[in-house]
């Protein structure tokens, strides 16, 4: 039974990303990045005006002086020449004509026929973008292995990338097991249970940016087993849900081995989720999760989504911990990591902890109300109120804070 820290690197270890695909520029949006990209040519590409206002040189202006006005270049439009001791009325984003080294903003002027006058001092260099001052042609724009968001879609965009390098979303096959499972729309009778982990896990699953495929359920034979994860290791992976454990029915592992995937563990020193098993065959990974509705979404999350993220090209695949204040004392036995699911709320600048309620791994609600998951060392037993623990967050719009 390896160690916690020592399951998920043997997982990472056995994981690389898949290949590359170029998608259209709006498709790539949460992706990762499989190649640089370089800016072709200088962002501004040519100098240009910040503001609505008059061309000049700062050499020719004084405040009360006056130039006269001999052209109009609009946003688009062509640079116009000028005359020294004159100036050129432009728009936000036309081109500075050669020789400016100022725009003068509306608002400073006072404009009487072709003549302005000059109510404030010009400084050289005001209110003109130069060329390449924001990106030198050259320049990665977005390097290999970020997350294209909506920032880099426009950089992207400004460059003219209509088509975009991505590492490719992971398939992933989701099998349940047991003959006690009806599927979703079914009225359950006694001793049935709605195969509820098949939709848990879709979820966790598209929510970062994966492609989950469903292949219903495996009836407690082994033909039915193999016969559904023969056609789940025709994906990027497979997690299985149920059926890991050491009883009668429980065939999932034996089957897997039976059709040819290599066992890297089974078992973890997690509570909850101990009887979790991962192996791989051909390169595609295969993860054999508790059935107990909590513990499939806590060993999913701990254990195979920092996989998936990996494959999918992601290079922070860990979530960082954040630590928190137990308002109450907790208590554990000794040898195993145990998943503490919490109620995160920040008061008066602390991240405050509070059990999200009873952690008996066959209550769900818990689950509901939790918004971070304490993650407890395995060989401490109590933990004091006010005392600080490490916690992986379940929901991005939890507002804690980070030390």
């Amino acid at each position: 039974m390896p160690a916690f820290e020592v399951a998920r690197s043997l997982i990472l270890a056995s994981v690389s990303p898949l290949g590359v695909e170029r998608v259209e520029l709006l498709s790539s949006l949460g992706r990762v990045a499989a190649e640089d990209v370089v800016a072709p040519w200088d962002m501004p590409i040519c100098d240009n005006s910040a503001m609505h206002g008059f061309a000049v040189r700062a050499a020719d202006c004084r405040p009360g002086g006056s130039l006269r006005v001999t052209g109009y270049i609009p946003a688009g439009g062509t640079v116009a020449l000028f005359e020294p001791g004159c100036t050129v009325r432009i728009m936000t984003g036309a081109p500075t004509p050669p020789g400016c080294d100022a725009v003068v903003p509306i608002e400073e002027t006072e404009q009487r026929g072709d003549v302005i006058l000059l109510k404030e001092e010009v400084s050289s260099r005001k209110h003109i973008r130069f060329r390449g001052e924001d990106v030198r042609i050259g320049n990665k724009v977005v390097p290999a292995g970020t997350i294209i968001h909506p920032p880099e879609i426009s950089m992207l965009a400004s460059f003219g990338k209509a088509i975009v390098p991505v590492y490719r979303r992971a398939r992933v096959a989701v099998l349940s097991t047991g003959d006690e499972l009806i599927e979703l729309g079914e009225q359950p009778g006694s001793g049935k249970i709605i195969n509820s982990n098949a939709m848990s896990l879709a979820a966790a699953i598209r929510e970062i940016g994966a492609e989950p495929v469903l292949l219903g359920i495996a009836r407690d034979s082994r033909e039915s087993h193999r016969e559904k994860m023969a056609e789940g290791l025709k994906a990027d992976t497979l997690i299985t849900s149920a059926g890991v454990s050491a009883g009668d029915r429980d065939l999932v592992r034996e089957c897997l081995a039976e059709l040819g995937v290599r066992q890297l563990f089974w078992k973890v020193d997690i509570k909850p989720g101990g009887p979790f098993a991962f192996g791989v065959k051909e390169g595609i990974p295969v993860f054999s999760l508790p059935g107990n509705p909590v513990s499939t979404m806590i060993t999913f999350e701990e254990l195979v989504r920092p996989a998936l993220l990996r494959m999918m090209g992601h290079r922070r695949v860990i979530k960082p911990y954040v630590q928190a204040t137990l308002r109450g004392e907790v208590r554990k036995k000794p040898g195993k990591v145990h998943f503490l699911r919490v109620r995160i709320e920040v008061e008066n600048g602390v991240n405050w902890a509070t059990s999200a309620g009873d952690q008996n791994t066959g209550i769900l609600g818990t689950m509901l109300r939790a918004n971070g998951i304490a993650v407890l060392p395995k060989e401490k037993t109590v933990f004091s109120p006010g005392e600080k623990v490490d916690v992986h967050l379940l929901r991005s719009d939890v507002g804690m804070l980070e030390e």
